[in-house]
C-alpha cells in the first residue's frame, strides 16, 4: 500500500477512535476538551495532505429512495458556483419532470435532456427502449467530452445498463474520455460491479421503509416527482 494511503488510513482510524472515546459519559470536561483538541489536529492534518482537486466518477445506487435527489443537490451546488452542468435522464421522460421546470431558472448554465419514454412496463417495446437509451448515452457522451461542462448527471443510466440497453464496457470507455477536472454522476439501482470499482465515490441507498410498498401510498408531487 502507498505510504500516503496508509497514513490516511491511520489518521482516519484515529479520528474514529477519538470520536468514540469522546462519546463516553464518564469523561470530565477537561478530558473531552483534550479529545476534541486532538481530533482537530488529526482533521487539520488530513485536510493538509488531501489532493486539492480531482474530477470524480460518482455512483448513486441501491434500492432505497434518494439517488436522483442527492445528485440534484450536487447539480444545485455546481450551479451556485457558476459551473455549467448537463443532465441527461434515461428511462424517465414520458412526463415533464418538475426538476426541469425549476432548473429552467439556470437555462444559461444548465442543459437538461429527458430522453426516455417511461418505465419498461409502460413502453412495452424493448427495441425502442434500447434505441432511446443509446441516444441518451450519445448525448451524455457529448457533454462528458465537452470541457465547458463541469458536471454531468446521467440519471437512471444504471438501470439502462442492468436491462442490457447499454454495455458497461462502453460506459467505462466513455468515462475515460472526460477532462481531468470534470465530475460525472451515474444514478440508478443495480449499478454493475465494474462501474462501482471504477468510480471514486459510491453511495448505496438502503431501503428500510417505503410508503408505496408498506402502506400503498401513491407517488406524490414534491416527494417522488
Amino acid at each position: 500500500m502507498h505510504a500516503n494511503n496508509q497514513t490516511e488510513l491511520n489518521l482516519d482510524s484515529e479520528a474514529q477512535q477519538l470520536m468514540e472515546e469522546a462519546s463516553s459519559p464518564i469523561l470530565t470536561d477537561e478530558q473531552y476538551r483534550q479529545k476534541m483538541q486532538r481530533r482537530k489536529q488529526v482533521q487539520d492534518k488530513r485536510i493538509a495532505q488531501a489532493i486539492p482537486e480531482k474530477g470524480l466518477i460518482i455512483v448513486h445506487t441501491g434500492n432505497g429512495k434518494g439517488k436522483t435527489t442527492a445528485a440534484l443537490g450536487m447539480v444545485l451546488r455546481s450551479l451556485g458556483h457558476g459551473y455549467k452542468v448537463a443532465i441527461v435522464q434515461f428511462i424517465k421522460g414520458a412526463w415533464e419532470p418538475s426538476e426541469k421546470k425549476v432548473f429552467s431558472l439556470w437555462s444559461e448554465q444548465l442543459h437538461f435532456h429527458a430522453m426516455g419514454e417511461g418505465f419498461t412496463w409502460e413502453t412495452q417495446d424493448r427495441d425502442r427502449d434500447i434505441e432511446k437509451a443509446q441516444a441518451a448515452w450519445q448525448k451524455g457522451l457529448e457533454y462528458i467530452r465537452n470541457p465547458d461542462f463541469k458536471l454531468v448527471l446521467l440519471d437512471e443510466i444504471n438501470i439502462a445498463i442492468k436491462l442490457g440497453y447499454l454495455r458497461v464496457e462502453e460506459i467505462l470507455e466513455g468515462l475515460a474520455q472526460k477532462p481531468a477536472d470534470k465530475h460525472v454522476i451515474l444514478t440508478g439501482r443495480g449499478a454493475p460491479t465494474a462501474l462501482i470499482e471504477y468510480a471514486d465515490l459510491v453511495t448505496e441507498m438502503t431501503l428500510v421503509k417505503h410508503p408505496f410498498r408498506d402502506q400503498g401510498v401513491k407517488a406524490q408531487p414534491g416527494i417522488e416527482f
